[in-house]
């Protein structure tokens, strides 16, 4: 039988697909998974089913092959001060009951969050942090304070800590862990035939040269980049989720312009397409200490598809940038690298030479580090 690893995620199944599903497809190559959801509400009009009821019992079902997912259901108001000190202790038991209903007993434990369910397992507890949570507490409205406490518990409970870049590790660090840095990868393959699909299909008159944002357009992403790029008369294409209150002025202006075009949330699947569209990738994020501390998966995922990527300065895609000339790094002059770049040379041997950097940090390569520190390693 294969090893079981849970990876308890901070995000649904069904949301953007980020480092944590990604990771947890890798890791199915070597083992077993059994991907928890955050908790559901009763309360919430349920949308696992395609029904309009709710949602009373945990619901487990097939994922992927290799991947069970369970969602858990949680007290009304589960985030709430009084209420969460309710809501883990339930999400546990339920990860008990999905266990015993499966006969199996985890290996490993993956916690992608702070909250309390590490060290309770006879597994290897594994804290991986892909963002930091306490700088973007008040993005996600909660209490950095009472996060830092949580983060601090499960420090000490976990057997292994993942850092995604030097920043978190730091940090971590001087909380007394001893965190690994473990970068964010990406999928090449899933980009391989970018260039034999059809693009997506943009307004009549839109401009020939067109920049791209692929990913949410929430308060990470600095507007002011944006609108600079647009000015040039280049085309923008934005491709992913609008938070609704990201910018609600701006953004609607910005939106408005002939030579902008947002296509709004996309199938994982479907990104192809309009990467297909792109002459340049954008990595736009604002400077704040949570994306100093992030490792975007957009840049890398651009130059898997073969594309040049201007970005803001951030240590991540500074690190990036010295292993290619194919990342810009810009401020100021965000705008010009933009157009620079959009034009520039576009050879098998060019692309083939971007899409090499992203092959370095796929998420198959991070699969395989991974079962190695948590001890694991099958051989697959």
């Amino acid at each position: 039988m294969r090893p079981l690893v849970v990876v308890a995620s901070g995000v649904t199944w069904d949301g953007v697909k980020g480092s944590e599903r990604q990771l947890a497809e890798a890791l199915a190559h070597h083992a077993d998974i059994l991907w928890v959801d955050p908790p559901v509400s009763p309360i919430t009009p349920e949308r696992f089913r395609g029904g309009t009821g709710r949602m009373w019992r945990p619901l487990v079902r097939r994922a992927k092959p290799g991947i069970v997912r369970l969602t858990p259901v949680g007290p009304p108001g589960w985030t709430r001060p009084g209420v969460r000190s309710l809501t883990w202790p339930l999400v546990r038991a339920q990860i008990r009951w999905a266990l015993r209903r499966a006969k199996r007993t985890p290996d490993v434990f993956v916690a992608c969050h702070q909250h309390d369910l590490l060290g309770r397992w006879n597994a290897v507890d594994v804290l991986y942090g892909t963002d930091d949570w306490v700088a973007g507490a008040t993005l996600m409205n909660q209490d950095a304070a009472f996060v830092l406490k949580e983060e601090q518990a499960a420090l000490r409970r976990a057997d292994l800590v993942l850092a995604v870049g030097p920043e978190l590790a730091e940090r971590w660090s001087g909380l007394g862990a001893q965190p690994v840095v473990f970068p964010n990868g990406c999928d090449p393959d899933a980009y391989q035939e970018v260039w034999l699909t059809e693009p997506g299909g943009v307004p009549d008159g839109f401009p020939d040269r067109v920049a791209g944002l692929i990913g949410q357009l929430s308060d990470r992403i600095d507007i002011g980049v944006l609108e600079a790029v647009a000015d040039t008369g280049i085309g923008l294409l934005l491709v992913g989720p609008r938070e609704p209150g990201w910018e609600p002025g701006r953004a609607d202006a910005l939106l408005r312009r002939e030579n902008v075009y947002h296509v709004g949330a996309v199938p994982f699947e479907q990104l192809p397409r309009w990467f297909a569209r792109l002459n340049v990738g954008l990595t736009p994020y604002a400077d704040t200490a949570f994306n100093r501390a992030s490792f975007p998966l957009k840049t890398l995922e651009y130059l898997a598809a073969g594309l040049p990527v201007v970005s803001t300065d951030l240590p991540a895609s500074r690190r990036l940038a010295e292993e290619t000339p194919h990342v810009h790094i810009a401020s100021h002059d965000f705008a010009d690298a933009v157009v620079k770049a959009a034009g520039s040379e576009w050879t098998p041997d060019v692309v083939a030479e971007r899409r090499s950097v992203a092959t370095r940090h796929s998420w198959a390569a991070r699969a395989d580090t991974f079962t190695r520190l948590a001890g694991f390693h099958t051989g697959a």
